[in-house]
């Protein structure tokens, strides 16, 4: 198994001295054990949370009832709200959330299996990006682990080269 994502993480975030919280669903946890397999993590890394059901998005991670029952578990204003929920739970810099639908069952024609959404809650962002995947559902796990790794490593990037800027004016 490659650990570049997880080790580039670790490393931005050590960088910055941001730490991370990460609200799981349709991954059950691949996330947070990816991260945790780098020595060191608990440096930057707070912990996450497995909220499958809506009782435990509502219960744990502070999602409003009216924002699953409007826009479902699998939508952008449910991540959104997962992400700024672990964030504040865990008194972490960075929230980062997974929502989806693994499959084989559970698709619908306007959700269909492979459908994920990916929210990052920081100080100065909340965003979610939309993706479908195809594949079984420990592919579907998997791709989705990756992507929301891969977009941590792009926002802290982006945030690194600001402190660098920042760095370079004082």
């Amino acid at each position: 198994m490659e650990y570049h994502l997880e080790v580039l993480v670790g490393q931005l975030l050590r960088r910055s001295g941001l730490r991370l919280a990460v609200a799981e669903s349709c991954t059950g946890g691949l996330i947070g054990h990816r991260i945790t397999n780098i020595p060191g993590s608990s440096t930057y890394y707070m912990g996450s949370v497995t909220a499958y059901a809506y009782e435990a998005k509502v219960r744990m991670l502070g999602v409003r009832w009216e924002t699953l029952e409007k826009y479902g578990a699998v939508s952008k204003e449910t991540v959104i709200e997962m992400a700024r929920g672990v964030r504040k739970a865990l008194a972490a810099d960075i929230g980062l959330s997974v929502s989806g639908i693994a499959g084989p069952g559970g698709g619908t024609p306007e959700k269909p299996v492979g459908l994920t959404w990916i929210g990052l809650s920081a100080a100065d962002t909340d965003e979610a990006w939309e993706h479908i995947w195809h594949g079984d559902r420990l592919q579907i796990k998997e791709q989705t682990a990756d992507q929301a790794l891969r977009l941590l490593v792009d926002y802290l990037s982006d945030s690194t080269a600001a402190l660098d800027d920042d760095e370079l004016e004082s």
